[in-house]
């Protein structure tokens, strides 16, 4: 039997792309200890993958729902995922 590692599946909506989102949420995934990635949607919004604890998870979540400077979010859309492997980092993707 596998461990499974929580984590959560994120899109965030408004004006979130050109306001440094992604580094700005890879300096706050770091602070706090999770791991995961981020990437910008085709669509405008901000994908994300945040792994680790629950609390952890919970903070970042909340985090996000305000994003950095100069960020207008509207919307932020989660989904929980187990995963088979926990990432080893927090990245910025695609």
């Amino acid at each position: 039997m596998s461990d499974h590692y929580n984590a959560v599946r994120v899109r965030i909506s408004g004006r979130v792309q050109g306001v440094g989102f992604r580094m700005w949420t890879r300096g706050e995934a770091s602070r706090l200890g999770v791991t995961g990635w981020v990437r910008n949607e085709a669509d405008g919004s901000v994908a994300a993958l945040v792994a680790g604890s629950d609390s952890a998870i919970s903070t970042m979540i909340e985090r996000l729902r305000s994003g950095p400077a100069g960020a207008s979010v509207s919307g932020v859309e989660t989904e929980a995922v187990r995963l088979e492997q926990m990432p080893a980092e927090f990245r910025i993707t695609g």
